[in-house]
């Protein structure tokens, strides 16, 4: 590969646990960044939703400028911002703000979103967010070029008012997706593609050569549904009833499409035996790895869920603790030799 690959840890802030206050938790979870990052970890990466009970950050800038202020040399993004939701012209100057504080580590990620309740109540129709999420990665590109031009389109109209201060190195604008009409636009507008579960690679790679871009220029930002542990089976017994919920609220937001059309996950084991959520030891987390981003060099960032919701930051800090001491450095190693790369 030509490229060193970021393994990185992904947060979400669901906090379900009563008494546990929220300033705790951002607290300790910054600890725990500014440890992993000392450990060798290269990236944290943030998402967002609305109106959730368990508290689901909805405000992943603030987050990302105090994460940039624990840390010296980890990029920081956002996987992703629901940018339909947001006024544009916002999210280019938190955006540049967030940039210029870390001195152009982070990365905006963006995606159209597919929670009715969320559009519903920031007044944005869901039937538009194709155009609305094109429109507003225009818009944020031309911010950040410090134009003065005026702008108008089907969902937005801006006077010709530079934004300032633009960043002065410019953000990668990533773009999140998971169906083929939306792979396709993220070819066209991204910077990148950000992954889920490590599908639809082709699919993003044979849209980019679509677009006359060659494959090999792909950059994509894999999210892993995996759970590294020292005995995987036994960890799964503990946290499985945490990823039953969170990716049965998933399916209840549409993240997988139409709610009323997506099964929902019984049992932890079933999630397992479907591929939702893949359990390894450290060896053959290694392999796993090694094989994936040999296959695919496109790959810049794997990044893993730093903990569940419910389970608490130092249960976490254990599977964090195993990929940046175990796992990222073996995965490194055997990627630098001819072996790997054959």
């Amino acid at each position: 590969m030509d490229h060193e690959v970021a393994f990185g840890l992904w947060y979400d802030f669901r906090n379900p646990v009563p008494d546990r206050a929220f300033s705790t938790f951002y607290r300790e979870v910054l600890d725990q960044i500014a440890w992993a990052e000392e450990l060798g970890l290269d990236s944290v990466w943030l998402t967002e939703h609305h109106f959730c009970d368990d508290g689901y950050t909805p405000s992943p800038f603030t987050l990302a400028a105090a994460i940039g202020e624990r840390t010296r040399r980890m990029r920081v993004g956002t996987n992703l911002i629901v940018s339909p939701l947001h006024d544009p012209i916002r999210l280019a100057e938190d955006a540049a703000t967030v940039s210029l504080l870390t001195g152009g580590r982070f990365d905006l990620g963006v995606g159209q979103g597919y929670w009715e309740r969320e559009f519903a109540a920031f007044g944005k129709n869901i039937k538009n967010r194709p155009s609305l999420l094109t429109e507003g990665v225009e818009i944020i590109r031309r911010a950040w070029s410090g134009s003065a031009e005026p702008y108008e389109g089907k969902r937005y109209r801006f006077p010709g008012l530079p934004v300032t201060p633009v960043p002065e190195q410019t953000p990668q604008l990533l773009v999140g997706a998971m169906a083929e009409p939306a792979i396709e636009r993220v070819a066209r507008i991204g910077d990148g593609f950000l992954s889920t579960q490590n599908h639809h690679h082709d699919m993003y790679l044979d849209a980019l050569e679509r677009q006359g871009t060659p494959r090999e220029q792909g950059r994509i930002y894999a999210g892993q549904w995996a759970l590294i542990a020292e005995d995987p089976e036994r960890e799964w017994a503990e946290i499985g009833p945490l990823v039953l919920d969170q990716l049965n609220t998933y399916i209840a937001w549409g993240a997988f499409g139409p709610p009323d059309a997506t099964p929902r996950f019984a049992d932890p084991d079933q999630i397992v035996a479907a591929g939702a959520f893949t359990l390894w030891d450290p060896a053959t987390a290694v392999d796993e790895l090694t094989a994936l981003l040999t296959a695919r060099p496109q790959i810049r960032d794997v990044h893993f869920w730093a903990q569940l919701p419910g389970e608490s930051v130092d249960h976490g800090s254990r599977r964090v603790e195993l990929l940046a001491t175990r796992v990222a450095p073996a995965v490194r190693q055997r990627l630098a030799t001819p072996v790997a790369q054959a």
